[in-house]
This record gives structure tokens, sequence and C-alpha cells, in this order.
């Protein structure tokens, strides 16, 4: 039986084409090897499981290939890795200027990759600065972070600082799209947008969510088995919960949270997802913002269909209302009257957008 290998590793971009979602970046990056206008000291920065740590690999890999080496050479001696959430002491500073001194054995570059550069101590980036002011020739600094403004000035002052991005839903479902069909794994686009939102905007943590997933259904890939996975509310609870309300179906809605409430969600969780499904049938009011509906082309009929039903008045009004739960709920001292009052709200409003008397 052969080792499993998680798909955050498996599937790691190898070259600056394979990254998601960073074509900026990626771009500016290329140009700056082939123009030779490459600065030697860089500022990674960006929410975590985006590719900064990936994107400084193959940047080191790049700026030492010169066609002659192997397809897979991966150039491990010129790559120096230093995490400094664990090694963040002066001392660990001066033993990598020390070696910042010596010229490669082979390859033109040694780069220095510094993950969770914010981690270092005051003392620690005192003595960094010098060094990363005036680099020997040869070095190249790397610095990775997720916590930009923890960082001194004087540091950021050198760099040269890309910012990047949180992956959209529709580029990591697209990548978990071809990932699936390069396992044989036949998987619903809805399942795959759903999984690509819980990973709020980190591509490693859409790929480890899909490996979770794989592993409990197999090679088939449904929305009921994602949304019963990962313990999410399906979004067909809160198109029932919206039609109760358009009905005025008081007594409805309350079954509806007391069968909720007993799949072991907490009210808390069912008002915030009820929220955020007005916000999106506020977005298909109007055509100019259905593309900020993330969601499968599935759902986004459904969303549509029920958005006809609905007036602009009334959804802010019903917004409203459910956003004054959410921040009351901490401190309520009886929580689930507090939702059972919100939807009793919800559902006593007219469709002009006011309350019935």
């Amino acid at each position: 039986m052969e080792p499993f290998i998680v798909s955050a590793r498996k599937y790691r971009p190898q070259t600056f084409k394979d990254v998601v979602g960073q074509s900026s970046i990626t771009n500016t990056l290329t140009n700056a090897i082939e123009h030779d206008h490459l600065a030697q000291a860089l500022l990674f920065t960006g929410p975590r499981g985006v590719g900064k740590t990936t994107c400084a690999r193959i940047l080191a890999k790049q700026i030492n290939s010169d066609g002659t080496e192997r397809e897979d050479e991966d150039f491990a001696f010129n790559i120096f890795e230093l995490d400094a959430a664990s090694n963040n002491s002066v001392d660990d500073i001066r033993n990598l200027i020390d070696q910042v001194r010596i010229p490669p054995q082979v390859g033109k570059y040694k780069v220095y990759i510094i993950d969770e550069v914010h981690m270092l101590s005051q003392s620690a980036f005192n003595a960094f600065l010098k060094t990363l002011e005036e680099p020997p020739k040869h070095a190249i600094f790397i610095l990775a972070t997720t916590e930009k403004h923890k960082i001194i000035p004087t540091i950021l002052s050198r760099c040269q600082i890309f910012d990047f991005k949180r992956i959209t839903v529709k580029d990591a479902a697209e990548y978990l799209k071809y990932i699936a069909e390069n396992q044989g794994i036949e998987a619903e686009a809805d399942a795959l947008h759903i999984i690509a939102q819980k990973a709020d905007g980190a591509m490693r943590d859409a790929l480890s969510i899909f490996d979770r997933v794989v592993s409990f259904s197999g090679k088939k890939l449904t929305r009921k088995t994602v949304t019963e996975n990962l313990n999410v509310l399906d979004y067909d609870t809160y198109f029932e919960a919206t039609d109760l309300i358009l009905k005025h179906d008081i007594p409805g809605l309350l079954l509806l949270l007391n069968k909720t409430l007993a799949l072991g969600f907490d009210g808390h969780h069912f008002i915030i997802g009820l929220a955020s499904h007005f916000r999106d049938l506020m977005v298909c009011q109007h055509t100019s913002t259905i593309e900020l509906l993330e969601v499968g082309d599935n759902a986004k009929k459904k969303y549509t269909e029920q958005a006809k039903n609905t007036t602009s008045s009334l959804l802010l009004k019903a917004l409203d209302i459910a956003n004054d739960c959410d921040l009351k709920y901490k401190t309520s001292k009886n929580q689930r009257l507090l939702v059972e009052l919100t939807l009793m709200k919800l559902a006593s409003i007219d469709f002009d957008g006011e309350k019935k008397s």
C-alpha cells in the first residue's frame, strides 16, 4: 500500500503558471527574472495558505535555472528555509548572516526564505538590518508573513513588498475540480463550492477539507455528503425558512428551527446563515450584482427564482432584524427564545417591508 500524500503537498505548484489566483504577483516576478530586475530583499505578505512559501520556492528554482539542469532539480543546496516562529533569537540571525557570506557551490544564487518573519525578536530584527540592506551579490532574501503590521518600518523600507490576496471561491472551486478529475472523483459543482467557501480564501485549507471529504465519501462527492461531513447547514434549510417567512408561517418556522437545533447546530449558526441567505437574495435582485453570488450554477438558479418573490425593502428589513439578533445573541440569557422571537418578527414583515400591525 502506497503512503498517502495530502493534496496540499501532492499538488503544490512547481511553476508560476500553476499558482492559483495570484496572477499579478507571478507575472511581476516572471518579468523581473526575465529582465534581470529582481530586488535582493522581497517581502511576501498575505493570509495563510495562499501561496507565499510556494512562490518563494518557485522563484528560488527559477533564478538558479539555466536550462542545463534536470527537470526535477530542486536546487536544495541553494535554498535555505528558516522558520522565524521557532528560530527568532539574535543568535539564529547571526548564524544566518555568517552563512550568507559564503557563495553558492552550484547555481548563481543562495535564496534565504524566512517564514513568519514577524515572529523575530526586536534585537534579531536589528541584527538583520544591515545584511538586508546590503546583501552579497549571490544572496536573495524572501521574507514571508501573515502579519505585515508587526514588521518594523526599517525592515519594510528595505524590501520590495508583494501583497498576496485571498483566493476567490470561483478560483478555488475550479482548482478543486481539476484535482477531482485528476483523481477520478465525480464531484458536484455545488459540493466543490461549499468546500471553497468553507476554506475562506486559503487554497491549502480547501485542499485539506477536500481530502477529508473524499476520505468520508469515496469517489463521489455530492452536496449532501459535503454538508454532512463539514457540519454546515445546507442552503435548502434557508430556502425553506425564507419560503415560510414569505408565507408568514410562524409555526412552520419554529418547527424548522427545532429540527435544525436537534441536528446539533446552535441558534447563532442558524441566524447568521439566514442573514447571509438574505444578502445572497439581495445581490440576485440586480443583474449587475449577481456575480457577487459565490455558489454553483444549480444553486444560482434557485437563488434567482426565490429573489423574484421578494422585494429589496423586505430583504433590507429582514437583514436588519437578523443582524440585530446576531449582535444580541452572546449576551442573551435565553438564546433560543431570542432566535424564536427573531423568526416571529421576520414572519411578521409585510411585503412592502413594513411589519404587520
